[in-house]
């Protein structure tokens, strides 16, 4: 996230109630007005954003579509969401760099155009690699958007960031839940519908920011190149990153492997991932931080991840079992979205890091594992069967948990902490769901 959007908040400052916006004026982050009675901009940037969140899960319904008509293997399939994670991964290293130069408008507009052209090209390409590299494009507009979003609705809203922040809040689940249900309902007439869809949408969204949404009087401080790759070197952050790459694996075996054995239709997996996306987005806003009220957050990752390993070892051995693994599915997403943000906010208060440059560090990392678990699950598909991608997904969440236990006393920092600031939340909520 670019530093406007927290005003290079530090762990050790994180309660205080002041922060500042892009042009450097004081915003106080209570709620005076309500949620609804905000700018024009703050509603073009909330809108781009539902797309923006949408285009995580739109290729999900579409997947083995695409398979049977451009004549690809499930593994070649699965190189869509592997094209796009590596791209934004490397981006998500840079993006506080770019942002803190170009400003906040320059970087929404630079990446709407990127989604604008590349999910364009997606649409009528004729060949499985065509859509893999055309993915990677749209990786790249996304990591220069979503990065930037959260920055631009705070430093825009009016009556105080509170409601700005939940009205932000609110357009990532809408975005997380509806984008398989408009995947599906798109793709049950083409796997290019959706594609189509996304680009009308992000054009409408690009008219709407150019318009509505006024640049900054100046410019955040700068942040060095190198800032978020130098971060890794901390010992809490560098724990967390590999934490995080094993997380992801089993994240994204479940997300991206499970339409294949599902066997439905573009609009079955739809509703089944919209099921997915809903409770995801549920526990991401609400649910983790009712459960923080309680545990630490250490001890929070070390209740769900050994959760998340049972249910994917559920849906493996009843994977042939149609309900029980939709079943596994949704309750997946409901774990899934404790931890995206759980995890996030350990890695937002493990050090004396400004945000942005932990966030990057840390989002750049976990897409690592992200981008290599789909090619993987088929792969593994290929030589034992479909059981074999959740076993792979299981032992995974276990190490996850593994490396947190033994790596532990390196997060006494992110486990001394109060309640959150609203900014702090959404910029947690952002980054992790953002995988």
């Amino acid at each position: 996230m670019a530093d406007a959007a927290v005003g290079r908040t530090d762990p050790d400052i994180s309660h205080r109630t002041t922060r500042r916006d892009e042009g450097g004026r004081a915003v106080s982050s209570g709620s005076t007005g309500s949620i609804w009675k905000q700018p024009k901009a703050v509603w073009a940037v909330a809108f781009a954003s539902v797309v923006a969140f949408m285009g995580i899960g739109l290729v999900d319904p579409i997947l083995p579509a695409i398979a049977e008509s451009l004549e690809a293997s499930p593994t070649e399939t699965e190189m869509l969401f592997t094209s796009y994670l590596v791209i934004t991964g490397a981006m998500m290293l840079f993006t506080s760099f770019l942002s803190s130069r170009l400003g906040a408008k320059r970087t929404l507009l630079i990446g709407l155009s990127f989604i604008i052209v590349f999910s364009l090209l997606c649409a009528v390409s004729g060949s499985v690699d065509a859509v893999i590299g055309f993915r990677a494009g749209w990786g790249l507009g996304n990591a220069l958007f979503i990065s930037t979003a959260l920055a631009t609705i705070v430093g825009s809203a009016s009556g105080g960031s509170a409601g700005a922040i939940m009205l932000y809040e609110a357009s990532l689940g809408l975005g997380l839940a509806v984008g398989p249900l408009v995947g599906g309902l798109l793709g049950s007439w083409s796997w290019r519908a959706p594609f189509f869809g996304v680009t009308t949408l992000m054009a409408i969204a690009f008219i709407a920011v150019v318009t509505m949404l006024d640049a900054p009087a100046e410019r955040p401080a700068p942040v060095r190149f190198t800032a978020s790759l130098r971060a890794l070197a901390r010992p809490a952050l560098g724990l967390l990153a590999i934490a995080a790459v094993f997380y992801n694996m089993a994240f994204f075996v479940l997300l991206a492997y499970s339409p294949f054995p599902l066997g439905f239709g573009a609009l079955g997996i739809g509703f089944t991932f919209f099921g997915w996306g809903l409770g995801l987005a549920i526990t991401s806003v609400w649910g983790a931080p009712l459960l923080l009220r309680f545990v630490t957050r250490s001890t929070a990752i070390l209740i769900i991840m050994p959760l998340i390993a049972v249910d994917l070892l559920v849906a493996g051995l009843l994977v042939d079992d149609k309900i029980a693994l939709v079943s596994c599915i949704v309750v997946g997403g409901l774990l899934f979205g404790f931890m995206n943000t759980i995890l996030t906010e350990t890695v937002m208060d493990s050090t004396d890091l400004p945000r942005p440059v932990a966030s990057g560090a840390y989002s750049g990392v976990r897409f690592l594992g992200g981008a290599a678990a789909p090619p993987v699950a088929a792969l593994l598909a290929d030589a034992w069967g479909h059981t074999a991608p959740y076993v792979f997904g299981t032992a995974a969440a276990i190490v996850t948990a593994v490396v947190v236990l033994c790596g532990r006393s390196l997060l006494a920092r992110a486990d001394r902490h109060g309640e959150d600031p609203p900014e702090a939340v959404a910029l947690a909520v952002t980054e992790g769901d953002a995988a």
